[in-house]
């Protein structure tokens, strides 16, 4: 029996999942697949939390699976080997999946279609991850926004064109459980342990996918304050595809603008990385290379570590050590510390995080950072430089997130600053002018 083929990856979910739904819509039997890539896995240490996040959403989906009499089978290896394996296991019409924007899937997906070609079957890929795709917001001249105020304008005037068309199903869920029939009755699942691919069991806690309308209704008044419970800490769910951004895009369309805005740089820096893959390896703007940059490793242990004197940078980098979760806030003090008052390059931070934060994701990351050291699109000025001390002032008044993080904050044992805030802003401003000049 023919069957067609969907492939499980960054949208681990049945319900509203395009390529799912069209995979089901198709008229043959679907087989679901993932596969544990080693090109990513072998970078990872073992008690990654991420891996162990992925591995219970396919278990979970495995169970789902089953009972609808149908299962999912899971792979591990490259890519390459994973489908020579599939093909042989099954008679393969055509391959489902949802597109990904990151440079190394892009080169992954185009050896995977050629190779299904020569097996007489088709990659079909669909859009899920995002609400706009690179190539559907774009200036006058065609040409890609590389600055987000004007791209959100355009973004939210195509929402609302595409509300008011002729297809008045935009941002509506893709019903793919309506077709649960199509599924390959097959119950012979199999997830792969995690020692198999040599991983062990992680204690971080992953977030709920489940946000309090009362929360988004109030994100734009208390989203910047670390010690409030006023963020989604959703982004492990968008990473990973376990939940469903029009869905969300629907809800923050009703309750708050603000959260609507975080939705629209996800889709910024998602076309950012598509058009210019060059952001994953160095700054956007080429001029930018030329600043000499520290390469104070004993400085950037104590920036890791939560120990640099500052009491506001050192919480977040506690909570990132200990939870995978830095709060939004902080993440630009720290980024802003790490480039600016340090001077070590905005790599070594955009690299630490891309190790310890669950909701990493390339395009946002590498932005976020590139914004935060003035070197990338619509970047912060390099001469705007983050006062740790006036934004704990301003965001952490009583220490109630730097106490729960820093307990011997005000104590003999907290160290003193390692860099004198004039000192680190007037040296920035000397390196930063010297490399631009």
């Amino acid at each position: 029996m023919k069957v067609n083929i969907f492939w499980f990856r960054r949208d681990l979910r049945l319900e509203d999942n395009a390529g799912l739904y069209h995979a089901l819509r198709a008229k043959k039997p679907v087989q679901c697949v993932f596969i544990f890539d080693k090109e990513i896995l072998d970078k990872l240490p073992e008690d990654d939390a991420r891996v162990n996040f992925i591995h219970q959403e396919l278990t979970r989906l495995n169970e789902e699976l089953v009972d609808l009499g149908a299962c999912l089978k899971s792979y591990y290896g490259t890519p390459e080997s994973a489908w020579k394996e599939i093909v042989k296991e099954h008679e393969v019409n055509d391959v489902f999946t949802n597109r990904d924007y990151e440079p190394y899937a892009k080169t992954r997906d185009e050896k995977i279609g050629a190779f299904l070609k020569k097996q007489g079957s088709e990659l079909r890929t669909f859009k899920d991850h995002v609400i706009f795709e690179s190539e559907e917001v774009r200036k006058a001249d065609n040409l890609p926004y590389t600055v987000f105020t004007p791209y959100k304008r355009k973004w939210l005037a195509k929402m609302e064109s595409e509300m008011k068309g002729k297809d008045s199903y935009f941002l509506s869920s893709y019903p793919s459980l309506k077709y649960k029939s199509q599924f390959h009755k097959d119950k012979k699942g199999y997830i792969i342990p995690l020692s198999k691919m040599g991983f062990t069991s992680s204690e971080i806690q992953i977030p709920s996918r489940e946000v309090k309308r009362s929360l988004i209704k109030k994100y734009d008044e208390q989203r910047n304050f670390p010690a409030i419970d006023g963020t989604s800490r959703l982004g492990i769910h968008f990473r990973f595809g376990t939940i469903s951004i029009r869905e969300k895009a629907r809800h923050a369309l009703k309750l708050n603008a603000t959260y609507l805005s975080e939705l629209v740089w996800r889709d910024f820096y998602s076309q950012i990385l598509d058009y210019f893959p060059h952001v994953i390896e160095g700054p956007f703007r080429e001029k930018y290379k030329a600043i000499e940059w520290r390469a104070d490793e004993k400085d950037y242990e104590a920036w890791k570590a939560g120990k640099t004197g500052y009491p506001l940078v050192d919480a977040g980098m506690r909570e990132l050590n200990n939870t995978g979760h830095m709060h939004n806030r902080v993440r630009m003090v720290v980024a802003s510390f790490l480039t600016k008052h340090l001077l070590l390059p905005w790599g070594w931070g955009e690299a630490y995080f891309a190790e310890k934060l669950l909701d990493f994701d390339l395009a946002s990351n590498s932005g976020g950072w590139q914004w935060a050291s003035g070197t990338g699109t619509d970047a912060a000025p390099y001469f705007r430089i983050f006062n740790p001390t006036s934004q704990l002032t301003k965001f952490d008044k009583d220490f109630k997130y730097v106490k729960k993080w820093v307990p011997e904050f005000g104590t003999d044992d907290y160290p003193e600053p390692i860099v004198d805030h004039k000192f680190a802003r007037e040296r920035c401003l000397a390196a930063y002018k010297q490399g631009l000049s």
